[in-house]
């Protein structure tokens, strides 16, 4: 094996430049991937809870937790509750989950009390003991409650992935999971086991049973435990080390295939000679193509596969961690090196925002790929600098004018603002938070 002397790195491809090319809209195919898929996780969660925990009289979390109560109290079917309680949870989720993703939770509260009304019509029976009513059969034994307990978990767990990982919702308390997951780095699968406990304690004073309490903690563990287990398999990301003697060939694939590639400059210490070695990070679904593609282009290399547990950036997941009162400022760039032009921004803005130069975000324009940024217009020179490098951008021309972009950086072209001065701009920005 080649080990490496130094980690010295050069960029073979920017995933920034090639974001705006490729784009990320989603099209009619991909909306109807996402309800075809939602569809299938209400249809799982509804079998979980109509085949496994009514029949056994089994209380778990969220809305179907106490629609389920209603219904061993009162005899109103679980459908009637579950859609009144949700459309109240809805109308407070639009404004802070957004219209995409209540659209698709609206779908899925609906969709889910068609198929809870639909499968009990299914599996239900004739009630032996009374003339005339039906009743849902215990399908796995009489007494076998803690399989159901353990069973209809683990189905409503997959069930809920599978709305989760499509931008849905089988709203309730899923919804309450999602708002808290949006801003702060809590599981998904942790979040709703916390609003349910309150949910399956109340049993006891309703049934003054402790079995049921108790079954119902082991249901929520369950599946919480299974919806997280689920998400992050969805998530898994795994590390290559690629030692070859064709690095440029695998690099080039690898880019071509919209991965980024970093190459380090290394040297194999028994051979003495200069060694690139390619570093690449992709999802855990993409590393059999990966291999493939090795394989094909040098099939001796040398390559080291690892699991990476947690992968933020762009392409991956976002860092979802919570600032100090004192650190929470927002990041502007001024494109220029310019201290005495920053300082009087930094001024005029206040402490609000942090102003940064060119050389605090790593925009050393003595290297050549970002040296000619001086030669670029100001609409140009702030665009520079949203694509590559992310932040929110401005610049202040010497007829005092600024140009502003912000937003997203992954776009083909940006809606660049101007000002009359940075004060204007400070009042735009104060206007718009």
């Amino acid at each position: 094996m080649n080990n490496k002397k130094n980690t010295t790195s050069k960029t073979v491809s920017t995933p920034l430049a090639s974001l705006g090319e490729r784009g990320w809209g989603k099209g009619a195919v991909s909306e109807l991937k996402d309800y075809f898929f939602i569809s299938i996780g209400v249809i799982l969660y509804a079998l979980g809870v109509t085949a496994f925990m009514l029949p056994y009289g089994l209380t778990t979390g969220g809305v179907a937790g106490i629609s389920s109560i209603v219904y061993y109290v009162t005899g109103i079917e679980v459908q009637v509750t579950y859609v009144f309680i949700n459309i109240c949870f809805l109308i407070a989720a639009i404004k802070v989950l957004g219209l995409r993703f209540c659209m698709k939770t609206i779908y899925a509260v609906f969709f889910m009390t068609f198929v809870l009304w639909l499968l009990q019509r299914i599996i239900e029976v004739p009630d032996p003991e009374h003339a005339g009513a039906m009743m849902l059969p215990k399908l796995i034994g009489p007494e076998a409650h803690f399989m159901a307990c353990v069973l209809g978990a683990i189905i409503e767990g997959i069930g809920l992935t599978f709305c989760f990982e499509n931008n849905g919702s089988t709203g309730g308390t899923d919804i309450i999971a999602a708002i808290v997951n949006k801003f702060k780095p809590m599981s998904l699968g942790s979040v709703i086991m916390a609003c349910d406990v309150v949910i399956i304690s109340s049993c006891y004073f309703i049934f003054h049973d402790w079995f049921r309490v108790i079954y119902g903690f082991v249901m929520l563990f369950i599946c919480s435990m299974t919806l997280d287990y689920c998400i992050r398999r969805q998530h898994q990301t795994v590390q290559f080390m690629i030692f070859s003697r064709n690095p440029n060939g695998i690099a080039d694939e690898l880019t071509k295939a919209g991965h980024g590639v970093t190459m380090l400059s290394g040297e194999g210490w028994y051979t003495h000679t200069d060694r690139d070695v390619i570093l690449c990070i992709v999802r855990g679904r993409e590393k059999s193509m990966i291999q493939r593609l090795i394989k094909r282009i040098d099939p001796y290399a040398f390559v080291s596969m690892s699991d990476a547990n947690s992968v933020w950036g762009t392409g991956f997941d976002s860092m979802k961690v919570s600032e100090k009162k004192n650190e929470k400022k927002r990041i502007l760039v001024c494109a220029t090196n310019n201290i005495v032009k920053i300082e009087d921004a930094q001024k005029i803005l206040g402490d609000k925002y942090d102003v940064r130069s060119l050389h605090q975000i790593g925009c050393d324009t003595r290297k050549e790929a970002y040296s000619g940024i001086f030669d670029k217009s100001p609409e140009d020179r702030v665009s520079f600098v949203k694509r590559y490098f992310g932040f929110d951008t401005f610049y202040a021309t010497r007829e005092g004018q600024v140009i502003y972009v912000d937003g997203n950086y992954d776009r083909p072209k940006y809606d660049i603002q101007k000002f009359d001065n940075v004060e204007s701009l400070k009042q735009f920005l104060e206007n718009k938070k």
